[in-house]
């Protein structure tokens, strides 16, 4: 087999749109092919895969979860194995997180555990979301694993850092996308007009309001308008207009509450401006809440196998659709430090290799340790 930092740029060659993993789904079960096949079982779901390593005696089934998909970021790393796919990027340390899960993998199908383990390639983080339809499917529903375990980079700590915490790590989070329909016209008849452009402004000043006004203040949520376009012409009134945002917050409750007040101040938008308007939630993923004694459990571990360094960390407002896995399945996500300047989503970022033999040297010790009862 290759290095994983190899693989790695292989990977990071070849970020795909969500569902549309073919490279990367082609990439990974030729790999795969190329292990011994005495323990394994491998399915294919959509562009994901599953790949199951029997266990020698077997009484659960302990699941590791890694992203395929990349950003629509042009990259701007300088390096060597930058994109081959134009305007693509794996700006989000998906080309580690599966370099990672192959590194474990080809080591449990050489050496398996008592216990089954469940390798889950998983399409569409970024976008419009795979874990929950992945966790809905009949093929999800047969493997079921009884535990389920994940990462993500941290470009803010150290190379090796884990960094967890029981319960909340990951917000509530929703795209939004709302369309203002009017009647466009001459710059010089406004009268005779319906202005979108003056009725998205409006709406975006009156949304400032929901946060500071209509969630309690020891919860926490984030509205953020990113784009606005209307209008085609500087002296033409805008028949239309669209915004483009987010939604995030540290509990369903305040998610609901948020989404109901858009809902108000939009029907006032258009009642107040004689226009249609349209709200779509586009991608929602639900919060990743890690299961306390798992998480008690993996930090202890950690800090017993001599991790670089092991703390709590606080919940952040960052997105994952795994949440959908921990709903169903005890389970938790860490951060891994990656030690870069850039952040996730940038078109500079260059995690720290070194992070991927730390963490795949890590959860070897910790599968061994949760699947072996000698």
């Amino acid at each position: 087999m290759k290095s994983l930092l190899e693989i790695r740029k292989d990977l990071h060659r070849i970020p795909e749109p969500g569902f549309l993993e073919f490279k990367t789904q082609r990439y990974i079960l030729d790999l795969i092919s190329t292990f011994p096949q005495n323990h394994l079982e491998i399915y294919t779901w959509e562009t994901g895969i599953y790949v199951k390593v029997i266990g020698r005696n077997p009484s659960k089934t302990i699941a590791y979860r890694t992203d395929m998909d990349g950003l629509p970021i042009v990259e701007e790393t300088g390096y060597d194995f930058s994109s081959l796919h134009e305007g693509m990027m794996h700006a989000c340390g998906h080309d580690l997180h599966m370099t990672i899960a192959i590194g474990l993998l080809s080591h449990f199908a050489q050496n398996p555990i008592d216990d089954h383990l469940l390798f889950i390639f998983q399409p569409a983080e970024e976008g419009p979301g795979g874990a929950l339809p992945m966790r809905e499917s009949d093929l999800f529903q047969q493997l079921r694993p009884d535990i389920i375990t994940a990462l993500h980079i941290a470009p803010e700590y150290p190379v090796g850092t884990i960094a967890v915490k029981e319960g909340l790590l990951f917000a509530n989070t929703s795209e939004l996308f709302i369309d203002l329909v009017g009647k466009g016209g001459h710059a010089a008849y406004p009268h005779l007009s319906n202005d979108m452009v003056v009725a998205a402004s409006h709406l975006v000043t009156q949304m400032q309001s929901i946060v500071s006004r209509n969630v309690d203040p020891l919860d926490s949520a984030v509205v953020t308008i990113g784009k606005i376009t209307g209008g085609t012409k500087q002296n033409i009134i805008a028949e239309k207009a669209r915004l483009e945002g987010t939604i995030r917050t540290l509990s369903p409750e305040a998610m609901d509450k948020v989404k109901k007040r858009i809902e108000a101040l939009v029907e006032g938008i258009s009642r107040g401006y004689e226009c249609e308007t349209m709200i779509d939630y586009g991608s929602n993923y639900r919060q990743v809440d890690n299961e306390p004694i798992l998480t008690r459990e993996f930090m202890e571990f950690a800090k017993q196998q001599g991790a670089v360094n092991v703390f709590e960390c606080k919940e952040a407002m960052t997105g994952e659709d795994y949440g959908y896995f921990l709903e169903k399945i005890p389970g938790f996500m860490f951060w891994l430090g990656v030690d870069t300047p850039y952040g996730l989503h940038h078109s500079k970022l260059k995690p720290q290799e070194e992070a991927i033999g730390h963490a795949v040297d890590l959860l070897i010790q910790y599968f061994i340790f949760k699947g072996n009862r000698n």
